[in-house]
């Protein structure tokens, strides 16, 4: 199986296939404490077969993450879009920036695309964040994007809170 995976274009990034010219960067998110909300940090090698699993997940579900990059720089600047691991309880709109692109309401534009996307080219109209219960920003980040807490629940062994997406149209 192929899948097409679609190019999003907002004012200010790209949202786009994961590619092997993203490693460097990833390896550097990666290595900063920040990374332990998303399961770092972690050695290149584990980064490597993260990279591995964002294309994989694609090629399974149909679906997966985008990788965003900034159109000025064309650098990568974080990732998001619809996750749905095994031990996941449905699908998530995931969302990462990189520290370096902070402040700039990138993880907002990036994350308001990816969830419009995920309803429009895979029928995904109503996702939930998997917020660790320390993640301030990423709390934030899904309240301002309209979610609402629904539960907490044990995920991979840690507490997550589940924040709902409110329905878009698909």
């Amino acid at each position: 199986m192929s899948v097409v995976i679609p190019t999003i274009e907002t004012e200010r990034l790209v949202l786009r296939a994961p590619q092997l010219d993203d490693l460097e960067a990833m390896c550097a998110f990666y290595a900063e404490p920040r990374s332990h909300f998303v399961g770092g940090p972690v050695d290149r090698g584990h980064v490597w077969r993260t990279l591995l699993r964002s294309a994989g997940h694609w090629q399974i579900r149909g679906y997966g993450i985008w990788h965003v990059t900034d159109r000025e720089s064309g650098r990568m600047a974080g990732f998001t879009g619809p996750l749905n691991h095994i031990e996941w309880p449905e699908p998530e709109l995931a969302y990462s920036i990189f520290s370096e692109f902070e402040g700039r309401g990138y993880a907002y534009e990036a994350a308001s695309a990816a969830r419009a996307a995920a309803a429009t080219h895979f029928g995904l109209t109503r996702l939930i964040s998997l917020v660790d219960p320390g993640n301030d920003r990423s709390r934030a980040l899904a309240l301002r994007l309209g979610a609402s807490f629904e539960r907490e629940e044990m995920v991979l062994g840690h507490v997550a809170h589940i924040y709902r997406h409110p329905e878009i149209a698909g």
